[in-house]
């Protein structure tokens, strides 16, 4: 049942509206002033208020104005009364919140329909109003899952090394969540085996296939495979992948694929073995400060998932004294800077040479904040991943 909220000085308006609209099936209140109308709208919360134009004290324009302003009553519908009707009163209720005005004397059928066709205003603004609130439960909802799943994947990140060779990472999800993924191990006590991978897209479907990559690496459960060979490695996930066998991933999907680099460093030989499938080139930074020898590393390659057929080949690098690998994902330098202009690969190149200092255990956190003072914020619109590997 609707309530309706009768605001007129006049008793006997009062007393015929009551009846009026009781016998209409609806519940109805009486004030005799401004005042105290809108002092009973926050215990009754009526769906409509009848209000004369006329009263002493605060008007019925007054009381239209106050209820808008208020954004909790501000969808009640709100009918003026005014026995003194005029183009230019019409004018002033609308612009002050009214949402009809009805000219004294009325007929009873031109009222009635005039509160029917209110009613569903309210109806509307009221649904508009749950959905609203539900899409905000639903919203929050997500951004608690996809944290988790944030927290989740940062959790399943190695830890740092500080043995043979020195690790350190930078892992900056972004509030879509995306795949990125990175890892290192030892093979054996002679041989590291580190990569970094990008699965395109956003979402919790995009962290669940980085995540069941990185089981598959870390179990080296891909048949026949020497892991020791990085083109191996990336032309048995292709296979795997570009068929769909693998989980979370359906290879009817065009657009789903990912990048990655993958190496093993021979640490008797100080011998780097590589190969990358459309990643970013890794980058070998040697010699002392600040004088650096800059390496990119990468060969050809689609990304994974393109197509079935792709062979991968394994590149070699002889790592000098003194140096560092850095590996990252695309999100690190693929973004607008406040002054409009396109960052690049070349600029993050820079950044990183800038930042590193071969007697530094950790250049990562240097180069991120640099990077954040050069976007104006804390967030990426991507996924954003730093690895840095003291080779020697």
């Amino acid at each position: 049942m609707f309530r309706i909220l009768v605001i007129d000085d006049d008793q006997l308006i009062r007393k015929l509206l009551k009846k009026l609209l009781q016998n209409q099936g609806y519940e109805v209140f009486e004030a005799t002033s401004g005042e105290e109308g809108l002092t009973l709208i926050s215990s009754i919360c009526p769906a409509l208020i009848l209000c004369n134009w006329d009263l002493p004290g605060i008007d019925g324009v007054s009381v239209c104005r106050a209820l808008k302003a208020d954004p909790n009553w501000s969808d009640i519908y709100v009918v003026l009364l005014n026995a003194q009707p005029s183009a230019e009163h019409h004018i002033k209720a609308l612009d002050q919140g009214a949402n009809d005005f009805l000219s004294k004397p009325f007929q009873i059928s031109e009222l009635s329909a005039r509160l029917r066709a209110g009613l569903r205003v309210y109806q509307a603004f009221q649904e508009q109003r749950r959905l609203t609130q539900a899409l905000k439960v639903q919203q929050e909802r997500l951004e608690s899952e996809i944290a988790e799943a944030a927290d989740y994947v940062r959790s399943l990140l190695p830890t740092p090394m500080n043995d043979k060779v020195m690790t350190r990472s930078q892992f900056l999800p972004s509030r879509q969540l995306g795949g990125d993924c990175f890892d290192y191990h030892w093979l054996d006590a002679d041989f590291l085996a580190m990569y970094l991978l990008d699965v395109s897209g956003h979402g919790l479907g995009a962290a669940l296939v980085s995540v069941s990559i990185q089981n598959i690496l870390r179990a080296q459960i891909l048949p026949g495979t020497n892991f020791y060979q990085p083109g191996l490695v990336l032309t048995a996930l292709n296979e795997a992948f570009a068929s769909g066998q693998a989980d979370n991933w359906d290879a009817d999907t065009p657009e789903r694929y990912f990048t990655i680099w993958y190496g093993v460093y021979n640490y008797s030989k100080q011998l780097l073995m590589y190969a990358s499938a459309g990643h970013p080139p890794a980058l070998v930074l040697s010699g002392q400060s600040p004088h650096h020898q800059v390496h990119r590393l990468r060969t050809p390659g689609t990304p994974i998932g393109m197509f079935p057929d792709t062979k991968y080949k394994t590149q070699f690098f002889r790592v000098e004294q003194e140096s560092t690998l850095y590996l990252f994902s695309d999100g690190i330098y693929e973004f607008m800077q406040p002054n409009g202009e396109i960052w690049n690969l070349n600029s993050f190149i820079d950044v990183v040479n800038q930042c590193h200092r071969s007697d530094s255990i950790d250049n990562s956190e240097a180069i991120i904040q640099t990077v954040q003072d050069l976007t104006g914020s804390k967030d990426f619109d991507d996924d954003c991943s730093l690895l840095q590997i003291k080779l020697k």
